[in-house]
């Protein structure tokens, strides 16, 4: 890989993209700026947050570079919901997918997106008979939460260190 990629929306998927420089000394960009800086078919790490198991921005680096893994930055916990991101966005298998549990800012949140939360909220307060998960997502959709953590990118360094790139 040549470079790390990214879309942020509230700022935890570049807080990810930055520790994952600092851990791999590949340079990072923003998907705006990748697409007028860097040329058609570099090999990068694609990073975006998840909305609706989709990553955002995918779709984009993915017609412009050779996307070599992809981590998904979202409100569930680190190492969640890979099937789901994975046939959300028809990820194929030979690329490696990681999830990175990221937070929630609610002064961050607009528009649609502050309308899925809140109805998100809504739907986890109607379950009857919550799991621990359940709570745990209730609590960060309610009250919000920085879950940023170095040590959740163990996977991705883990599968980084074994290419020969």
């Amino acid at each position: 890989m040549k470079a790390i990629v990214y879309t942020s929306n509230t700022g935890f998927t570049a807080r990810y993209a930055e520790i994952l420089h600092q851990q791999t000394g590949l340079p990072v960009w923003e998907l705006s700026k990748a697409v007028k800086l860097l040329p058609k078919g570099t090999p990068i790490l694609y990073m975006g947050w998840l909305f609706a198991s989709s990553v955002k921005g995918y779709r984009t680096a993915a017609k412009r570079f050779d996307i070599r893994a992809v981590c998904a930055v979202g409100l569930c916990d680190t190492g969640c919901m890979l099937q789901e991101v994975r046939k959300a966005i028809s990820l194929p298998e030979q690329i490696p997918l990681f999830t990175l549990q990221g937070g929630m800012d609610h002064s961050k949140l607009k528009g649609i997106n502050k309308f899925m939360i809140s109805m998100l909220q809504k739907m986890l307060a109607k379950n009857q008979n919550p799991t621990e998960d359940d709570k745990r997502m209730m609590e960060l959709v309610s009250n919000g939460g920085d879950y940023v953590d170095p040590a959740h990118t163990a996977a991705f360094m883990q599968w980084y260190q074994g290419t020969k790139e």
